[in-house]
């Protein structure tokens, strides 16, 4: 059937309602129970999503054993060509996915759900072109024998999304996972299971029955039978430490290959001699005030040199008090909700926590909307904090939340000790005109992405991943897609 774009985006979210899609079909949960999704904005009920269990995760994962091996046989670059059509479909269908998840996650359309759906796009053409790099070694051993390496799927790939950026992130695992010849089960985030099934349909146009499905379901009933299931071979999540963990550890019970893409607490380094304007407009960007600082990026530690700070604050409260919050279906709007009630109340704790603090400084930015029909909805406003002690649950902690706290330091050794006085190693970014400078803080600082006088999101042929509590293993690249999603083997032919 025919897929056309939907750019009433209420219509098809009531459409995708209370669904799974499994073995190419959608079907109810087996429980014949689902849960509801709500609009952030507005706190009203948008649609269904159907509440999954074991029995579904193990009917997906048996369709998916059974694609997977007509699909692993695939030649690498038939695969790659039906994963590019693909790519060309969802493109047509972007702004319609861009408005449904704008619609379900509360993220603004302009600012930030649109370039979502067009990326996600992006990533699957990119990973398409990969495919004739599914290539193998020869390896001298001797004159009588013939050695080489050839790259085999894994198999089946589970792949659990957060709910931030849930098209996006979908496609960093899918993508690259069904070009090596992967079938892939996706569990979605409860609070954004729609627009993320909306993609798997397309998808599913090109593909044969199985090899891709979605469920949706809590952690504990859909995610922990998906991740323990014994023909599941491959585990790509990404999510909180604390289910991180969770899974690290069944999966350790299998011995299977893991990817965990977890929390940050990206510091943001700018030093005395930095352009003051194009730092503040970094800061903006990298804290990622148009999606509520809802990133595991967010550059919540501003570590500024004590000469600038004071001129930075007032510089970056005067580009922040400038941003629009409002309905994420908007144009003009800057910024949307956050996500869900608890993580709202999650947030507004920490900001009253940091409030509390002996010396912090609370400063309240941008304006809340005034339009009654988002009275419901879930807003916070952007709150730069200074004074705050580097002991603070502010500093140390991920809120994944508008809050960011500005640090002073007086040189670079201190910048650098108070960047890595963390947990969490995710990224960072440094912000100078010494290139000097610029080498030796990427070269100490402990995160998995150091960006200098720039914080762009990363490309899809760079690999993305933390360390410390940031998580295992690499996203993105063609170094990744070979490392996670295919095994290596090697064959030797003795020609005597």
């Amino acid at each position: 059937m025919e897929l056309h774009p939907n750019l009433d985006p209420a219509k098809l979210a009531l459409e995708l309602s209370g669904k799974h899609l499994i073995d190419g079909v959608f079907c109810a949960a087996a429980s014949g129970r689902n849960f509801d999704v709500v609009n952030p904005a507005t706190g009203k009920k948008i649609g269904e999503a159907a509440d999954g269990n074991v029995e579904d995760v193990d009917r997906a994962v048996k369709a998916a054993v059974t694609a997977q091996r007509a699909w692993g046989k695939v030649n690498a670059r038939d695969r790659g060509k039906i994963l590019s059509d693909a790519a060309r479909k969802l493109s047509d269908h972007a702004e319609e996915l861009a408005l449904l998840v704008a619609l379900e996650s509360g993220k603004a359309l302009r600012t930030e759900s649109r370039p979502e759906g067009n990326a996600t796009a992006d990533v699957f053409n990119f990973f398409a072109g990969l495919a004739s790099e599914l290539k193998g070694e020869t390896v001298p051993l001797k004159s009588t024998a013939l050695t080489y390496t050839v790259r085999e799927p894994v198999g089946v790939v589970a792949a659990i999304i957060p709910w931030n950026a849930p098209m996006l992130l979908m496609a960093f695992k899918i993508a690259p996972a069904l070009v090596a010849g992967n079938a892939v089960v996706v569990k979605s985030a409860e609070e954004t299971p729609l627009a993320v099934l909306r993609v798997i349909q397309i998808l599913n146009a090109f593909l044969p029955p199985g090899l891709l499905s979605i469920v949706s379901g809590d952690g504990p009933g859909c995610g922990g039978p998906l991740v323990a299931h014994p023909a599941v071979r491959k585990v790509t999540f990404t999510g909180s430490v604390e289910t991180g963990k969770i899974i690290y550890r069944a999966a350790a019970e299998k011995i299977i290959n893991v990817t965990l893409e977890l929390g940050g607490k990206s510091a943001m380094i700018v030093m005395a001699d930095a352009d003051l304007e194009q730092a503040v407009e970094g800061a903006v960007s990298g804290m990622r005030f148009t999606r509520q600082g809802q990133s595991c990026t967010a550059a919540s530690r501003m570590l500024v040199h004590a000469s600038l700070h004071d001129v930075f604050v007032e510089k970056l409260k005067a580009r922040v008090n400038a941003l629009k919050m409002g309905d994420p279906l908007d144009e003009k709007t800057d910024i949307g909700t956050v996500i869900s009630r608890p993580q709202y109340a999650k947030i507004l704790s920490y900001i009253a926590s940091g409030k509390a603090e002996k010396g912090a400084v609370a400063h309240i930015c941008a304006a809340m909307p005034t339009d009654s029909k988002l009275a419901e909805g879930l807003f916070i406003q952007p709150v730069i904090f200074t004074g705050v002690p580097t002991t603070s649950r502010l500093i140390r902690e991920e809120i994944f939340g508008p809050v960011t706290c500005v640090i002073p330091f007086s040189d670079v050794e201190e910048a650098i000790r108070i960047a890595n006085d963390s947990d969490f190693g995710l990224a960072a970014t440094v912000w100078t005109k010494d290139l000097k400078i610029a080498l030796n803080a990427a070269n100490t600082l402990e995160a998995g992405l150091v960006q200098i006088n720039q914080n762009q999101v990363a490309g899809p042929n760079i690999s993305y991943g933390g360390v410390k509590l940031s998580g295992v293993g690499k996203e993105l690249s063609l170094e990744s897609m070979l490392e996670h999603f295919t095994h290596k083997k090697t064959v030797i032919v003795n020609l005597e």
